[in-house]
């Protein structure tokens, strides 16, 4: 599982049935070239060139969340390295591959243009805000599948659009970005149609749950009936195959 909080919700969901599961092992992965990235460090070692950094006494990494810091460059290397490690083994060994996508807005560093992961409660000021279009969210997730593909040539990938709202982007906003990652993940599914499916979480919410009892209090994140109505769904639909 790979990709938005929703992925944390469904891995958890998946474990309590029985299923092996290796679900965000860097923190939540918000847009798809996060996903790309990690996906990419986890298949070629890139623990030498993890993008590391010094703030707060503490060394960091841009790939992932807040929570893999220590007192060391070394430290931190060798921290987020292994994970990676681990999601590069399970990625070839796995037989279901499921990517949640949140948004085609992702933060960039005004000092290289890397796509970060997190941006670790650091000033405003390093990071530039970028709207993906549609041809480079298409493409982004096209390089998810092959890359995967190359290793792991038997696997099969699940798409789904995570039903969270960014509300910090306004709602309107928040519905143009979904409509980005829709019909780039139809685009890839038409492209891989043997390989990969779409799950209709995001519809399932907009349409079915519309009353806000099926949100949390924030008003944005599914409720935890909401996420048990979706799972149902999903555990029916696997059922009838």
């Amino acid at each position: 599982m790979l990709g938005s909080c929703f992925a944390q919700y469904m891995g958890e969901k998946l474990t309590a049935e029985g299923w092996e599961v290796m679900s965000n092992p860097l923190g939540t992965l918000y847009n798809p070239f996060s996903i790309l990235q990690t996906i990419r460090g986890a298949l070629h070692d890139d623990e030498g060139r993890l993008p590391v950094f010094h703030a707060d006494d503490e060394w960091r990494c841009w790939w992932a969340n807040t929570t893999f810091r220590t007192p060391t460059e070394e430290g931190t290397r060798h921290l987020v390295g292994e994970r990676l490690k681990a999601l590069g083994q399970t990625l070839r060994e796995a037989d279901h591959l499921i990517v949640t996508l949140g948004t085609n807005v992702c933060y960039r560093l005004k000092e290289d243009g890397m796509v970060v992961t997190n941006c670790q409660r650091q000033p405003d000021r390093l990071f530039e805000e970028y709207r993906a279009p549609l041809h480079e969210v298409t493409q982004a997730l096209k390089d998810v599948v092959d890359e995967v593909m190359r290793v792991n040539p038997g696997l099969g990938i699940t798409f789904t659009v995570s039903p969270y709202r960014y509300k910090k982007y306004g709602l309107h906003g928040s519905q143009l970005s979904k409509a980005v990652l829709l019909l780039a993940v139809d685009e890839v599914v038409r492209a891989y149609p043997t390989r990969c499916k779409y799950f209709p979480a995001y519809e399932i919410m907009m349409d079915e749950l519309r009353d806000y009892r099926y949100y949390a209090p924030d008003g944005v994140h599914p409720s935890p009936e909401a996420v048990e109505v979706i799972w149902e769904r999903w555990r029916s639909l696997e059922e009838e195959k």
